[in-house]
């Protein structure tokens, strides 16, 4: 699981994904979030400003982000 420390309130989840290194630019976050491939706590999210706070899950193709606050 990656952890992925927080500098403000929140992230958005385009941003989350850049940041962990799962994707390497905001088009490739911005499609992978379209089709679906990205869950956060549990659910399919597919808006890419979708705003994670302190103990969101982010699940990716097998990897985990834990938002920590």
């Amino acid at each position: 699981m990656i952890e992925l420390k927080l500098r403000d309130e929140y992230i958005k989840l385009g941003q989350a994904l850049k940041a962990a290194g799962l994707v390497s630019s905001g088009i490739d976050a911005k499609i992978v979030i379209q089709d679906g491939m990205v869950k956060v706590d549990g659910q399919v999210e597919t808006r890419r400003g979708k705003k994670l706070y302190d103990g969101a899950v982010v699940e990716f193709e097998g990897e985990e982000i834990k938002i920590i606050g």
